[in-house]
């Protein structure tokens, strides 16, 4: 399995995964969300080496237009159908007319094309959103952004994983001292918001095993964090062989590729 992000923070989102199903079968491409635009989420698959058109599907976490903007555009012009939640489905609006559209069941694994999709119910301020654990033939990788607080559902879902990709979305004093409202301090910092650096690090204390290749730091709001506070947040644990890196907003994260 690999994966790369093609962008990460709250002006758009969207990780593109390649999953092995065996020695003598073609890999298994999608994305996970898709807030950027159709031309500039083209280019960016492009940049990665592959083409739109060797897509099979997209899941979606939840509709904020950060994770769901581009997503009918690209699904209606590649013909790929759209996986999420009753909730998310409903929420959306509905998309283009002819998108085929899966229904995803949160705790319920779906298998698709060889793959497990195990769908994991978060507390965010969406209709019914969730994250996503992938299983291949050989690596098993959680996608986690966009939820206010860990569960102890979602730390028994995180065991035993191969790669992480975190939401470390915001150091809690520059989202005290910085410019938003109150309001929506309020709404980044509580229960159905997001998760802080310290909040990301605890949870990685709990799940992070032996087996662990990778731990990817995603969705640092532009505003309220920097990689440097990240990593401040993280300095007492114990990576041994695991590898740690933040995606960005505008050049995502290179192609990380699992032994």
């Amino acid at each position: 399995m690999r994966f790369c992000s093609l962008g990460s923070g709250s002006q758009g989102n969207a990780l593109l995964v390649q999953a092995c199903l065996g020695p003598d079968t073609e890999p298994v491409s999608f994305l996970v969300d898709c807030g950027l635009g159709l031309k500039e989420v083209e280019e960016r698959i492009q940049s990665r080496g592959m083409s739109p058109d060797q897509l099979s599907f997209i899941v979606v976490t939840h509709e904020h237009g950060d994770h769901i903007g581009g997503v009918s555009r690209l699904a209606k012009a590649y013909g790929l159908p759209v996986l999420a939640t009753h909730g998310t489905l409903a929420a959306a609006n509905g998309f283009d007319e002819g998108i085929r559209l899966i229904e995803l069941q949160p705790s319920q694994p779906l298998q698709i094309l060889g793959l497990s999709l195990e769908p994991i119910p978060v507390p965010h301020d969406a209709r019914e959103p969730i994250c996503l654990r992938i299983e291949d033939s050989l690596h098993r990788l959680a996608v986690v952004t966009d939820l206010g607080h860990v569960t102890p559902h979602l730390v028994a879902s995180l065991q035993d994983l191969d790669a992480l990709f975190l939401e470390f979305n915001y150091d809690q004093a520059m989202l005290d001292n910085g410019p938003y409202p109150p309001s929506l301090k309020s709404r980044v910092g509580g229960d159905y918001g997001h998760l802080s650096n310290e909040a990301s690090a605890e949870l990685l204390r709990k799940v992070l095993g032996r087996q662990m290749q990778v731990v990817i730091a995603a969705h640092l709001s532009q505003t309220n964090n920097h990689p440097d506070c990240v990593m401040r947040a993280v300095a007492d644990i114990d990576w041994g062989e695991t590898h740690f890196e933040c995606a960005t907003q505008d050049s995502g994260l290179e192609w990380v590729s699992l032994k």
